[in-house]
């Protein structure tokens, strides 16, 4: 509060949100858009700077299945990294494939989601946490 206060005097403080950091991981997006024709897609690659450097993307028209999902993984050419990747644990596939099924339903149940972009998600040996979300609504 003090260091904003030195730097913007004028600022309206509403309140502070204080998280605890995830700790590092293989990092994967899951993201979703609203196509005119087709209707709600999702998309899933490497997360973090790395969707925008590697462009290592795979998409498929929701609603989707466990193995469009996992097709979905498999799929990107960084999968070896999740597979665990010269000594490297290998990331929760299991969480992945659940994280893009609850994607395609939420897309399915909201039609008014015209954006969605879970990134990045940490994907652990076990389990993976979201860090960042951003839905834009119609």
């Amino acid at each position: 509060m003090a260091n904003v206060r030195k730097h913007a005097a004028d600022a309206e403080i509403i309140g502070i949100l204080i998280q605890e950091m995830a700790p590092e991981s293989i990092e994967v997006i899951v993201g979703a858009t609203k196509d005119s024709q087709f209707g709600p897609a999702l998309m899933f690659g490497l997360g973090g700077v790395f969707v925008e450097l590697l462009e290592d993307v795979t998409f498929r028209i929701a609603p989707i299945t466990k193995r469009d999902a996992l097709e979905m993984i498999t799929e990107v050419k960084a999968y070896p990294l999740l597979r665990g990747y010269r000594g490297q644990l290998p990331a929760d596939i299991g969480s992945i494939v659940s994280i893009l099924i609850n994607t395609s339903k939420l897309v399915m149940d909201y039609p008014e989601i015209k954006e969605l972009d879970l990134n990045p998600i940490m994907v652990y040996e076990k389990g993976a946490r979201t860090v960042d979300a951003r839905i834009i609504l119609e």
